[in-house]
């Protein structure tokens, strides 16, 4: 026989888009249509049914940029349409190549209850199946004009990200806004046709099976009459019966397929945006299962279903109910779909904490699921928090954008610093927007890694980002192939009942070992500093918050703001949303963060100042409180005993010019040029500046990605640099050196002083580059094959090395507060305060190995916000030679939480409200119980990687002490003296007598 395939399926495609599509609604009639533009930001429902609109035309622009448009539509249903099914098609101006990615709507009727989203890929609304003939139309559009970012050609700088600077030029065009005919019986043909078309293109063309369905294809071709396709489709259907119904083969990889509309809580758009692109997708999904008895439909992030309830009650009706019905399933267990690399320990937990209780708290549902199918990578202290909270099931999707290395399972067990094992799922269809295309439903079967032992994946399926969820497409295409010859076999369940299957079929999988890195998007890590800051120092002053709160209302019987912290935790967690806290979102999005820190700083130090002073009492002495978990002077918190301060330094004139810094612990040398070319550490004799070398120098790359501008740093940015060595003053201030630098169009001022044994370095850049990436070296005269770098509740170890691809392709990495490197016995600790992205590298000269940390400071992406990070910013570092691990994790503690002074009469010797008698052994949390019983709960961890014996000692009576996890739910008898595994994770309820 001839090979005619490209003949029949050529001839599929041009019949398939120019008549039976256009055949599914065959007769139509123009809708009335009336506009009202909203004068400013979107208004409520009430407000846009009530205002009077005026005549608009398709074809007429409408749509200034981030504007709403209440659009009204009217008409009648013709008579001759009697006891057919009729749709109303709403075109706002939709390009059907981008969904989520421009305008939206939602239809309402004219009593305000909600009918369904309009998106790009779902234009159409039910009016009546069958119609009566006469019947009047009436609907309500609330469209939102969201302009595209993300064009063609994409990663272009635009204003747009902004409402201040996005103009008011219309942006749509409005389209067809008719009443039509829907032809059941054309579309069935149509969802027939492109399945097995689909199908056909992704079998061996040597198979039988496929030239089966190109045979059945042409005979349903030639039974279809192009100029009467409704009155032939049945016919051209019967053709295609038999091939359709045959079973596949027992061997067939499984699917199932998950209802999904991954929403990002703010990117190309902000958060109020967000608030409406989850009450359409919701509106749309509730609708849909109730067309559809085998769809099953999972939402994750708790924020997002509390914007529902808060926001939109009326949809949040509908979604109540169906959620009762078991198919609109609550999943993921988190606040948001947060980063996971940067934020701190406490964070990454009430992620959980928050996230849980809401599923608990609204419908009994306790997740054991943790849903983050986007986020840039997973820290190796992940897997405890998971257990700690009460899950043990993680998926995501995100690391098949890996650029360097595939990941060699899909289906494994992920093991984190301290050993907790986590059941893990990546879904081999490599998407979280699958449409049940052919195409992806093959790639999953051909892709999946664990063939032979397992056959079961996920896949979610459903356009995100506003794009409105799963289609009615989707479910008559997964109908088609949950039992087809040649196609894995599809079925609608809800993520816990994968995983079921997946367990029990996969007892023994393989196992992987610390951090899940993602090789792209590594300079979210840096991106929007001023984001990370605000997130950094909430992290911070929150902990402070509870600790000074809980001791004050302990000791003085003061009121404990649960509200006001509840409230203020939730703020922080949003912010934390993996294209916030990342630094990939627009202009406005990151505006708004920055005085959303703002606030939430001013409310936090204000709750802190008003428990320090209950607790100072009155008088005029300075009183210093610590809040750090080490011994330090003043008034003792989180675990601390009594301690002292870091001695003071002395400062003289270096030969050659610059100036020396000494006290006991330290000398260093700072040079003309203002950088650091010696530290020496006094108590071991050693040097940690590396021969020859410079330490304190800033850096400069450019910095231009291949694409994803302020997500990316490709490795080519190395060969490329220009060292800051030119100094326009270097200059002795009492105790502190200053150096002042210009380049470019910005300048830098530094001040550098001594605090104990740690070298601190104030950095100020008033910065004003593009395309640039700003660095700031430590070469370190240490020989070190790795590295330790904070993350949640402990660090981990990376090398500093390339012997392989997967470590050369981790150039840039994330840390919390130090990164510490050390030969056997000596080591050097970099600190921070606010910075995440870092890199850390050897070199082999004559006088043998050193290894350089440099700290990322700053970068300037013009995608998607044209003046990311111009402005001033403020950093502290502080470099410790002959730090061990445990010196890092204290210092990196003093940096970041320095020292309070309130006038009182309290003495600095008050005995703490928790003390913990192992320095390793580091309290993250002192706080009330959430449940208002007035119990202190107390988490803490082994910080430097062994094993401990820590005994906590309470200011106050204790009448019992219960082990609990995250959610402080009881787990287990506990003690006040607790043996700790590496890095182990423990929480206490202390109950007060």
């Amino acid at each position: 026989m001839h090979d005619d395939r490209n003949l029949v399926e050529a001839r599929l495609k041009r019949v398939l888009d120019e008549r039976v599509r256009p055949a599914v609604h065959p007769e139509s009639v123009p809708l009335e249509v009336a506009v009202w533009h909203a004068p400013g930001e979107p208004v409520p429902v009430a407000e846009g049914l009530a205002a009077t609109p005026e005549p608009i035309a398709p074809g007429t622009a409408w749509g200034a940029p981030w504007g709403t448009s209440w659009f009204t539509v009217t008409g009648t249903v013709p008579a001759a349409w009697a006891g057919r099914t009729v749709e109303a098609l709403l075109d706002l101006g939709f390009n059907e190549n981008s969904p989520g990615f421009q305008s939206e709507g939602l239809v309402y009727r004219p009593d305000g209850s909600p009918v369904k989203g309009l998106n790009p890929r779902n234009q159409w609304v039910r009016v009546g199946s069958p119609v009566s003939g006469g019947e009047r139309v009436h609907l309500h559009i609330e469209a939102a004009s969201n302009p595209v970012i993300l064009g063609r050609p994409a990663f272009q700088p635009t204003l747009l990200g902004d409402k201040e600077t996005a103009g008011t030029d219309p942006l749509y065009r409005l389209g067809r806004m008719d009443l039509a005919v829907f032809d059941e019986t054309v579309w069935q043909l149509v969802m027939d046709l492109e399945v097995l078309g689909e199908l056909m293109a992704e079998l061996p063309a040597d198979g039988a099976r496929r030239w089966e369905l190109l045979r059945a294809v042409e005979r349903a071709l030639d039974a279809l009459d192009l100029q009467d396709v409704g009155g032939t489709a049945a016919a051209a259907r019967a053709e295609l019966t038999g091939v359709m119904s045959s079973p596949a083969a027992p061997s067939a990889h499984r699917i199932s397929a998950v209802g999904h509309a991954h929403i990002d809580s703010a990117w190309l758009w902000p958060l109020r945006e967000t608030v409406r692109k989850v009450a359409r997708t919701a509106s749309n999904m509730t609708a849909l299962l109730e067309d559809e008895p085998d769809f099953v439909f999972a939402m994750s992030q708790a924020q997002q279903w509390a914007w529902i309830k808060e926001h939109r009650p009326e949809v949040w009706a509908k979604v109540t109910k169906a959620v009762a019905s078991g198919r609109f399933v609550p999943t993921g267990g988190m606040w948001v779909e947060s980063d996971t690399n940067m934020p701190g320990s406490e964070a990454m937990a009430r992620q959980f904490v928050h996230g849980k209780r809401f599923f608990i708290d609204e419908f009994g549902i306790d997740n054991e699921e943790v849903w983050l199918p986007d986020t840039f990578g997973f820290a190796a202290g992940l897997p405890q928090i998971i257990k700690a909270a009460g899950s043990k099931r993680l998926l995501t999707q995100k690391i098949s954008w890996s650029q360097t290395n595939t990941f060699p399972h899909h289906t494994f067990l992920w093991e984190g610093i301290d050993g907790t094992r986590i059941f893990t799922h990546f879904p081999p269809v490599d998407t979280y927007n699958c449409s049940m295309s052919g195409r992806e439903l093959a790639h999953a079967a051909r892709n999946f890694k664990d063939k032979g032992v397992a056959r079961h994946s996920l896949a979610p399926t459903g356009w995100g980002d506003g794009g409105g969820g799963t289609t009615r497409e989707m479910v008559a295409k997964a109908a088609r192939v949950r039992d087809l010859e040649g196609s894995p076999a599809v079925t609608w369940e809800p993520p816990a009942a994968f995983f079921a299957k997946a367990e029990a079929e996969y007892p023994d999988p393989p196992v992987w070992v610390g951090e899940l890195y993602l090789e792209l998007h590594r300079a979210t890590l840096t991106s929007q500093a001023k984001t990370k800051q605000g997130n950094r120092r909430s992290e911070s002053l929150l902990r402070e918050a509870e600790l000074w709160a809980a001791t004050a209302a302990v000791r003085t019987g003061a009121p404990y703001p649960y509200e006001d912290l509840d409230r203020i935790w939730k703020t922080v967690l949003l912010h934390q949303f993996h294209d916030i806290l990342p630094g990939s979102s627009i202009a406005w999005v990151h505006r708004e963060a920055r005085r959303t820190y703002e606030r939430v700083a001013e409310e936090l130090n204000g709750i802190i100042d008003s428990a320090q002073r209950a607790l100072a009492g009155d008088g005029d002495r300075t009183v210093v409180f610590n809040g750090a978990p080490h011994a330090r002077r003043g008034v003792p918190g989180g675990g601390a005993g009594a301690g002292s301060g870091a001695g003071e330094g002395r400062a003289s004139a270096r030969d050659g010019g610059g100036f020396v810094l000494e006290n006991d612990q330290l000398r260093v040398e700072i040079d003309a040029r203002g950088l650091v070319v010696s530290a020496y550490d006094r108590t071991a004799g050693r040097e940690a500046v590396a021969p020859g070398q410079a330490a304190n120098l800033l850096q400069l790359h450019p910095d231009f990605p291949n694409k994803w501008d302020a997500w990316d740093v490709d490795r080519f940015y190395r060969n490329t640099v220009t060292d800051l060595v030119e100094a326009d003053e270097v200059r002795l201030d009492g105790g502190t050196v200053r150096v002042r630098r210009s380049f470019g169009s910005s300048s830098v001022t530094q001040t550098l002083s001594l605090a104990g044994g740690r070298l601190d370095i104030d950095t100020e850049v008033d910065w004003h580059e593009t395309e640039k990436f700003l660095k700031l070296a430590f070469p370190l005269d240490v020989h070190a094959d790795r590295y330790a770098s904070e993350s949640q509740y402990g660090h981990a170890f990376r090398p500093t090395h390339t012997n392989t691809s997967w470590e050369a392709a981790k150039f840039e990495a994330c840390n919390h507060r130090f990164v510490h490197v050390e030969e056997p016995g000596w080591g050097v600790a970099l600190v921070n305060d606010s910075t995440y992205g870092h890199d850390v590298t050897r070199t082999v000269t004559g006088s043998g190995t050193t290894t350089t940390v440099r700290a990322s400071l700053l970068r300037a992406p013009r995608f998607p916000d044209p003046e990311t990070d111009q402005g001033v910013h403020r950093f502290r570092h502080a470099l410790v030679p002959g730090a061990a691990i445990g010196d890092a994790v204290r210092e990196g503690y003093f940096v970041n939480l320095p020292e309070r002074r309130v006038t009182g009469a309290a003495s600095e010797r008050v005995e703490p409200l928790i003390a913990v008698d192992d320095d390793a052994v580091v309290v993250t949390a002192v706080k009330l119980a959430d449940d208002g019983s007035g119990d202190v709960i107390v988490r803490f961890h082994e910080s430097r990687g062994g094993r401990a014996r820590a005994t906590l000692t309470p200011g106050f009576p204790v009448a019992g002490v219960v082990a609990t996890d995250l959610l402080e739910r009881p787990t287990g008898e506990g003690s006040l003296t607790v043996p700790l595994r590496p890095f182990q994770l423990v929480t206490l309820r202390l109950k007060r007598a």
